[in-house]
């Protein structure tokens, strides 16, 4: 995708309301975005706006509490997968070995709200099924969270559907994978600058997700996220009103024996020097614990053999997050 040309966009509703001949044409429309990008824009997705503003606002407030506070809600030790993140204490880039200065943001994180019944693996339930740490304010605080991942957790289903028909998969191939999920929720601010960056620092360093796929809701007018084009280039991805940003994440492209991108992306200081706060949601839709991911058998091309050897979705995610804590 050249830096000029615009970015792509998909109606989810159309998709849905399509004949079965309409909805494979959308599909490859899909198939193409996805082996070039990897990124696009999804509207038409019929997730409430108040849902949104809800969990967005309070998100908000949360961060702007004093820190102090915010603390009291943090993660209890290094690797621990929710609660409150604070500045500088995680480099995304380093989930691809490469080291970096930690990145410029704080966040919080939450999980699944109940682990599946008969589940005894310990490190399941230690690290994608561990408590979420929940602050104490603002009011209303955990509610609006809940409401917003129960709607994420929804659209990425529906997501995943297209995904199965743009690779000529029937409709509901990947829901065996995805009777309990681990996916997380993750609210993230940028502080504005208060002081140069250190050398090589930025928002959130070159990476690529980890899961089936990312939807994010960007901070409207906001800038700074970008994707490595195909050329090399770094892209702006802008914020599209009324639509989410849809990534695709690494599982799925060992799905696909990467016929379909993971696309390298970051969060850089805008030119006005990170004078202005950016926040944002995003929601990594991961596969149940226990799903194995191997290349599929309807996508390999004579004679083509796999590139990865199979991974378990859970553990595999488990060793990305840890990799990138400070």
């Amino acid at each position: 995708m050249p830096a000029d040309a615009p970015f792509p966009v998909f109606d989810l509703a159309r998709f849905e309301a399509a004949s079965p001949g309409e909805k494979r044409a959308l599909g490859a429309e899909v198939d193409a975005i996805c082996r070039t990008t990897g990124f696009l824009a999804v509207a038409g997705h019929g997730v409430p706006d108040a849902t949104v503003e809800a969990a967005w606002t309070k998100a908000e407030a949360f961060f702007a509490l004093p820190a102090e506070q915010k603390q009291s809600a943090r993660a209890p030790y290094p690797g621990y997968p929710y609660g409150y993140l604070g500045p500088e204490t995680e480099s995304l880039a380093r989930s691809r070995g490469v080291a970096a200065p930690p990145d410029m943001k704080e966040s919080f994180n939450g999980g699944p709200a109940r682990a599946p019944a008969g589940l005894v693996d310990p490190e399941a339930l230690g690290f994608c099924f561990a408590p979420t740490i929940w602050p104490d304010a603002p009011d209303g605080f955990r509610d609006a969270w809940r409401a917003y991942y129960a709607a994420m957790e929804d659209l990425a289903a529906r997501i995943m559907r297209v995904f199965a028909v743009a690779l000529e998969l029937p409709e509901d191939f990947f829901a065996p994978f995805l009777s309990a999920p681990v996916s997380a929720l993750r609210a993230l601010n940028y502080p504005a600058l208060a002081a140069p960056p250190k050398p090589g620092q930025i928002r959130a360093g070159a990476h690529t997700d980890y899961g089936s796929l990312t939807i994010l809701l960007p901070q409207a007018g906001s800038r700074g996220l970008e994707i490595l084009g195909p050329d090399g280039a770094w892209i702006e991805v802008p914020p599209r009103p009324g639509a989410f940003v849809v990534n695709i994440g690494d599982l799925m492209a060992r799905w696909t024996n990467d016929r379909w991108t993971s696309t390298l992306h970051r969060v850089v200081i805008p030119d006005d020097g990170g004078a202005q706060r950016r926040q944002s949601f995003a929601f990594f839709h991961q596969p149940n614990w226990d799903a194995e991911i191997v290349a599929l058998d309807a996508r390999l091309a004579a004679n083509e053999a796999p590139k990865y050897p199979p991974v378990r979705s859970g553990p595999y995610l488990m060793g990305k997050f840890k990799s990138t804590t400070m």
